[in-house]
């Protein structure tokens, strides 16, 4: 799987840092991990394990710590941070930049930041953002909406109605998020993120009207940039000789980038309005995630089991 980045300009934009030096523009300074690191255990001399990769986190602790050995300890020390290149320094609630840590940052052209949040909010905020920026991902053909607040996928082959449902959707009071590409990345190993590429972000194509920019037309309340996958419903053209899911007693999922998410396909045919089911299937999953079933408890009030309860 390719390995994704995102520029230390990006995210020093995003969380407003100081640069205090750098060797070069910051969007020229690549970050490959989500991980990020305080390095106590390093400045006080032990190097195993330590991730060059990683964000360097200074907050106080660190600094103070370093304030407080005689020079020539301290010296090595920072030396033996900034001489393993880390992607970058960051040093929290606004602390002074030691001497030392200047000289080896030019030594060695790694930047330093500062910002004025404390060190386990600044931790927080970058893991998010870096979460996201560097996640695994691919690309599905599909449209991607947020129904009831659940994220639902919408699949299905081309021209089986798939934008024509979302829109219909959206004069619903529903949000589009993605129209025909849909960049799905795995932000944890439980949590798969949809979004739209940037390019084609609120437009919708629709066969004999055209493009339409959803933003424009329906308001940006009908948009939204980004949402956890819920739910993936697959659309397909009925067939009469497929016996579909009736009682939703069987659980069905799909993986995605090594996350299984609730699947379920629903057939198409004339007469049938998709955008009330998706909303029924949006409902209905979000009361799983709860703890209630709907078929498990009409089972319990038949007094049949599930081998028994068939349609």
């Amino acid at each position: 799987m390719a390995q994704f980045s995102v520029s230390l300009g990006k995210i020093a934009k995003q969380l407003r840092l100081e640069t205090a030096y750098s060797p070069t523009d910051l969007e020229n300074i690549p970050i490959y991990t989500m991980d990020v690191n305080r390095p106590g255990l390093l400045i006080t001399g032990y190097d195993e394990y330590f991730d060059p990769t990683r964000l360097q986190i200074c907050g106080k602790a660190e600094m103070n710590y370093l304030e407080r050995l005689p020079e020539q300890e301290r010296r090595s020390h920072v030396h033996t941070l900034f001489a393993s290149r880390p992607p970058a320094v960051v040093i929290t609630r606004n602390l002074e930049v030691l001497p030392e840590m200047l000289e080896f940052a030019q030594q060695y052209e790694v930047p330093i930041l500062r910002t004025g949040e404390n060190t386990s909010a600044m931790m927080s905020n970058l893991i998010s953002i870096l979460s996201v920026e560097v996640a695994p991902r691919i690309t599905r053909h599909g449209v991607f909406v947020e129904v009831y607040g659940e994220g639902i996928l919408i699949l299905g082959d081309s021209g089986v109605g798939k934008s024509e449902t979302a829109v219909e959707l959206v004069k619903r009071g529903h949000r589009l998020i993605a129209d025909d590409a849909v960049e799905l990345r795995r932000v944890s190993n439980r949590s798969i993120v949809g979004t739209s590429p940037e390019n084609i972000r609120h437009f919708i194509e629709l066969r004999g009207v055209g493009i339409v920019n959803v933003a424009r037309v329906f308001g940006v309340g009908a948009v939204k940039v980004s949402e956890k996958v819920d739910l993936v419903v697959e659309l397909e053209p009925w067939d009469k000789t497929k016996a579909y899911n009736r009682t939703g007693l069987e659980a069905d999922s799909i993986d995605i980038l090594g996350v299984d998410i609730p699947h379920t396909v629903i057939p198409v045919m004339p007469g049938r309005n998709l955008a009330v089911i998706l909303e029924a299937a949006a409902i209905n999953n979000r009361q799983k995630k709860m703890g209630y079933n709907a078929a498990q408890e009409l089972m319990e009030r038949l007094g049949l089991d599930n081998d028994t309860m068939q349609f």
